[in-house]
């Protein structure tokens, strides 16, 4: 725990270490109360760091590490001969080539935060990344320090079997006691964060898989006994992933191996160490018994993320932590080109868009507007991890597509290409990245710099007018960004605009511009600040189709009518502006409607809405998928960041106004779609199988929102009756969520009964247990007291981050009628368990400190009792700096 004052670390600060290491070998003795490191490093000055004639220093880092002796050059150094201040241990040398020895004592059973080296249920695993191979020992602990590594692991046979490291398997045998041994080699250079070793007693699931070269590569999945039978789905995802890599990219596995290893108790959803990729068990463990279309999507998205590392991430990695997003934007990137791909359909690549576009406008944008902004690529932070953001990665990922959409397909391969080839084996930069994509493309992208320094999200407001007389049309587009902390004016972005043209028939119109023909969709370039496109040829007054594919990251402003609206959510050919015509349709009536819920005036749904809904909801010509997404409201959080004072209790009253009228109003069309979508025959996660459950499940939903016995009696029936956790875990949630429900008789007892029946039946299964936790702290009728009472209950502890988040985290961020309450408790019980967290785990406790980012956008009488929270938890002389920038910058 660090009760220091923070200290803020800025980009612009960046120096090149003193001293470079080229090979690591490394020691283990592993006990879990006292396991002893032996650290060799093979270190050369490096004349790049630009210290002239001063004298030198090796600078290492070390956290929460007995410190047992040091030798330099075969000397053993006193006291006297180094100095350490905090987590710094500076050793002054003159010398050109070092061989620096170290041994250290760490204690991995009491390490809680999970960073470092720690146990889990009676196993050792690792967590590097960002800054925990310190806990492990002394090192120059910074991404830009590249070696090769030797790693000997030495352990209790009988208590730990297996023992696993980064790389090649050299050598393993006995030792004298009932101990073992095992060699392992990584050949190729990676920094100290991609570091991992695992001792532990576990069984996998393995495979030799052809790669293109012709080698045959050992693929292993490890788990802990008893759960075999959940791996099949976490293998075939990672073949999929290495063959796509092949195929797309031209990327080869260059290993002889690859292991995917599953732990229960892990601060992130997986880790990329090289060669041996750490997952939480989230992302791995799938059969339809225990899984929902959503886990096994997750497992294969998050496994292609991972394995995807072993290029972007691994052989070209990152000089410092400012760019993160170099590694995590370009990785998101191509796991989503990976998700779509393995869709295979233009239909399914669009229901992947919207869920991405979905999550920046509820995650990302929000995080631009509160006082956590930051650029995708930093200038400043106290702890690193806290920059592990929507921002980083999600819309990273979209200054990645960016690029792509600028140069095409072609072309941004051509920069890939590039990149490798100048970076193989380096630790560069974001501008490096744009340097390649720029010298590939023959294109001047030095404004799209700014993408990567400014924070914000860039608004751009659109003005059209037609021309009947000379059949020309013109587009106005005037771009802003609104001051973020530490930025009040921007410079104009480089922003892609895609656009089309619907005739009144809805179909597209061809576009000319300046002469040229473009086809049904052109991308503009938005560079000035005010701009204005004229297209020629047009016959016909046209509805305009802004940002399509989503096109850029930005808040797009244009003065749609009713009327434009119902025409593209009924005909426009691309995909992501049909459900956009529909978010804006809904969204403009759930504002209004809270406006009125706020005021207590009666609430009513128009006609020119429920048709529209209606009209997509039986359109059997579009896939269920795409149905189900379209049909989707605006969450209760994207409608609060479109309000200027935020009311969470009349905004939650609003949506579910919405949610029941549509389910009272079209109960015999929700019905009749939710008996077409049924999926007979055994479980499959394919994308087909997937839509239709996930339509079906919606429907279930609308009609429990107007509950009826007929709903209830269909929610039961498909809870008792579901073949797997998909259909099993939808139909729990419509019941609980109708729990409250006046219409029908016993709503509370149906909802009760089917939670204790779900729990006896899956308490051995961990995830299915969180499941069943997230679900009651989500619903409506959850309060304080409910999640206490819930904290007593035997399944749950602090000390597991997926049971803390399932509980805590959810109901702190996803039930606003429960957190919001008008008395406070739920602000204090926020405060209380980020206080709690923060004394096992900061990582987990920072991103619960999180729930109360925006607390100066709520009503006057909320915003007293969030302030009283947050200055309790600033307040506390033991915090650590995850938490204390945290919620220092929630009330600077």
């Amino acid at each position: 725990m660090r009760t220091d004052t923070p200290q803020t670390i800025y980009r612009k600060d960046y120096t090149a270490p003193s001293y470079l290491v080229d090979a690591v070998e490394l020691g283990f003795d592993l006990d879990p109360a006292r396991t002893v490191v032996a650290n060799r490093l093979t270190l050369r000055r490096n004349d790049a760091a630009g210290t002239g004639g001063a004298r030198r220093e090796i600078e290492l880092y070390g956290e929460e590490l007995q410190l047992v002796a040091i030798r330099l050059n075969g000397k053993a150094l006193g006291a006297r001969d180094y100095a350490i201040d905090g987590a710094l241990l500076r050793i002054p040398c003159d010398a050109q080539d070092v061989v620096l020895e170290i041994e250290t004592i760490c204690v991995p059973e009491t390490n809680t935060t999970l960073s470092g080296l720690y146990v889990s249920n009676g196993n050792f695993y690792t967590q590097c990344e960002a800054e925990g191979f310190r806990r492990i020992t002394y090192f120059p602990d910074r991404p830009d320090v590249m070696a090769t590594y030797t790693v000997m692991l030495r352990a209790d046979k009988r208590q730990f079997p297996v023992l696993l490291s980064n790389g090649n398997l050299i050598e393993e045998g006995d030792l004298p006691d009932g101990r073992h041994y095992a060699l392992w080699e990584d050949p190729f250079k990676k920094p100290s964060y991609l570091f991992a070793l695992v001792a532990a007693s576990l069984v996998c699931q393995e495979e030799t898989f052809p790669l293109q070269d012709g080698r045959r590569a050992l693929l292993q999945v490890w788990v802990e006994e008893g759960n075999l039978d959940k791996t099949d789905y976490a293998m075939q995802s990672l073949k999929r992933s290495i063959r796509w890599d092949e195929e797309r990219w031209n990327l080869e596995l260059d290993l002889d191996r690859f292991m995917i290893v599953a732990v229960g108790d892990f601060n992130m959803g997986a880790m990329e160490n090289k060669g041996l990729n750490i997952f939480n068990t989230k992302y791995v463990l799938a059969n339809p018994r225990v899984a929902t279309d959503v886990d096994f999507q997750g497992i294969e998205a998050v496994v292609g993320h991972e394995y995807f590392h072993n290029w972007t991430g691994n052989r070209v990695t990152c000089r410092d932590w400012f760019q993160l997003s170099l590694k995590e934007g370009l990785t998101v990137f191509r796991d989503q080109e990976f998700s779509a791909d393995m869709i295979g359909t233009a239909s399914g690549r669009a229901v992947t868009r919207i869920d991405q576009v979905r999550t920046l406008r509820q995650a990302q944008f929000p995080e631009d507007a509160g006082p956590m902004a930051h650029p995708v690529r930093p200038d400043s932070f106290v702890e690193i991890n806290n920059f592990y953001t929507v921002t980083v990665y999600e819309k990273g990922a979209e200054v990645v597509r960016m690029y792509q959409t600028l140069l095409g397909r072609d072309g941004f391969r051509k920069g890939m290409d590039l990149y490798f080839a100048r970076h193989d084996e380096q630790a560069v930069t974001c501008d490096d990245f744009r340097a390649a994509m720029a010298d590939a493309g023959g294109r001047d992208l030095s404004q799209f710099e700014r993408w990567y320094s400014q924070a914000g999200t860039p608004v751009v407001q659109a003005e059209t007018h037609y021309d009947a007389e000379r059949q020309t049309y013109t587009l106005r587009l005037v771009q802003s960004c609104p001051a973020t902390p530490g930025q009040a004016g921007k410079l104009p972005f480089h922003i892609p605009v895609a656009v089309g043209l619907l005739g009144a028939d809805g179909r597209d119109l061809p576009l000319t511009l300046d002469g040229v023909d473009l086809g049904t969709t052109a991308v503009l370039e938005l560079v000035e600040a005010d701009q204005s496109f004229v297209f020629g040829g047009v016959r016909e007054q046209p509805t305009p189709s802004i940002l399509r594919d989503f096109s850029a990251p930005v808040i797009l402003k244009y003065g749609y009518s009713d009327a434009e609206l119902v025409l593209l959510f009924s005909h426009d050919s691309d995909p992501v502006n049909r459900w956009e015509a529909g978010q804006r349709l809904a969204m403009g009536r759930l504002l209004k409607l809270a406006e009125d819920a706020a005021a207590g005036r009666s609430l009513d749904l128009d006609d020119v809405f429920v048709d529209a809904m209606r009209k997509m909801l039986v359109d059997a010509s579009l896939d269920p998928a795409f149905r189900e997404q379209a049909l989707l409201l605006p969450s209760e959080t994207m409608i609060a960041d479109q309000m200027d004072v935020v009311d969470p209790m009349a905004i939650h009253m609003a949506r579910q106004f919405v949610r029941a009228d549509i389910g009272a109003r079209l109960r015999s069309e929700l019905r009749a779609q939710y008996d077409a979508s049924q999926t007979p025959g055994e479980y499959s996660p394919d994308a087909e199988s997937i839509g239709r459950r996930a339509l079906k499940n919606l429907c279930l939903a609308y009609l429990c929102a107007a509950p009826d016995e007929a709903a209830i009696a269909l929610a039961r029936r498909q809870f008792d009756e579901a073949g797997n956790m998909t259909d099993r875990v939808a139909a729990l949630g419509a019941l609980v969520h109708a729990r409250a429900s006046s219409a029908v008789a016993d709503a509370a007892a149906h909802a009760d009964d089917a939670l204790r029946r779900f729990y006896d039946e899956f308490q051995g299964e961990a995830l299915v247990v969180d499941k069943w936790f997230a679900m009651q702290a989500s619903a409506p009728t959850t309060d304080v007291a409910a999640v206490r009472a819930l904290m007593t209950h035997p399944a749950f502890t602090l000390r597991n981050p997926n049971r803390a988040r399932s509980l805590v985290s959810t109901f702190c961020g996803a039930n606003p009628v429960g957190f919001h309450a008008p008395d406070g408790s739920g602000y204090a019980f926020w405060a209380e368990s980020v206080i709690a967290l923060d004394a096992l785990n900061p990582q987990v406790a920072s991103r619960l400190a999180r729930a109360m980012d925006r607390w100066r956008r709520y009503a006057p009488a909320l915003q007293k009792h969030m302030k009283k929270a947050l200055q309790q938890v600033a307040g506390r002389a033991t915090l650590s700096n995850d938490v204390r920038e945290v919620v220092g910058k929630a009330l600077a």
